[in-house]
């Protein structure tokens, strides 16, 4: 799976410097090329860490593949991103911030948002005594059927 990542340009670096200032995060130049690269068209996507490395690549930036992990911790710690993990072992990054389902694709590894307008939770189980619902994640799994 390839990200379809903004550019890094100057507008990109601009719109990024002021992201991360807004989260109180000092701008380094691996956290402003990954910024970059996830905000700085302003379009909302989803990334694994492996897929915005192979971005930063493409783009020319020598990043590790340690320092995409990390920062993308810490964009999850002031939140400018969220974690969406879609099974025990796969983790993807959104940049989109408000409660909203997703699919998952199986065949091809892909997230995309699902319309949160069609989604109807009736009622959930009450949570144990003591304990409050901090949220709820919804991942749709898909995979391509017939021509249904």
């Amino acid at each position: 799976m390839e990200p379809h990542c903004a550019p890094i340009n100057d507008e990109a670096i601009t719109k990024a410097q002021g992201w991360l200032s807004r989260a109180g995060l000092r701008p380094t130049r691996q956290r402003l090329a990954l910024a970059a690269l996830l905000m700085g068209d302003g379009r909302n996507r989803h990334v694994t860490a492996e897929s915005l490395f192979a971005a930063t690549r493409r783009a020319g930036d020598r990043v590790s593949l340690a320092t995409v992990y990390n920062t993308l911790r810490a964009f999850c710690e002031a939140g400018l991103i969220q974690e969406v993990t879609v099974d025990g072992t796969r983790s993807f990054f959104d940049t989109r911030l408000d409660d909203h389902p997703h699919f998952f694709w199986e065949d091809t590894a892909e997230l995309e948002d699902a319309p949160s307008d069609e989604l109807e939770i009736a009622r959930l189980p009450a949570p144990p005594a003591g304990a409050d619902v901090a949220r709820v994640d919804v991942v749709i799994r898909l995979r391509r059927g017939g021509a249904g």
